[in-house]
């Protein structure tokens, strides 16, 4: 979705889900729109975001695993149970540790999906 710069509607479609309500904020308008720009992503500054392109290209069971530790990850942040900061760590450690299966069946990804879940709960709480 392209949009303008403003959390304000992502916000207000989170805390008004399942229902749309009307939305006060500004709509993006092509016709004044001057440019649009696209940069590479700085992943110092989105350390995840490095770890879930590499999880894509490694294939297998690394996206799963990623996605399942960074689930549980953002959980116990606004639990108030973790850093900010410790999310990364905890997707990177569930990726380390958890051994990628390169073609796997949905058994085996399901599977995968609890390991991470579980590698997170018993290793970061």
């Amino acid at each position: 979705q392209l949009g303008v710069p403003d959390m304000g509607l992502p916000i207000q479609l989170a805390m008004t889900y399942p229902e749309r309500v009307d939305s006060p904020f500004e709509r993006l308008d092509f016709a004044t729109m001057r440019d649009l720009t696209f940069e590479a992503p700085d992943f110092e500054k989105t350390p995840c975001l490095k770890l879930a392109m590499d999880c894509a290209r490694e294939g297998g069971t690394a996206p799963c695993i990623m996605s399942a530790a960074n689930e549980v990850a953002v959980s116990m942040f606004l639990n108030r149970k973790l850093g900010y900061n410790q999310i990364y760590d905890c997707a990177l450690a569930a990726v380390e540790s958890i051994d990628i299966v390169k073609d796997p069946d949905l058994e085996t990804i399901l599977e995968a999906d609890k390991a991470a879940r579980v590698f997170v709960t018993e290793h970061f709480s």
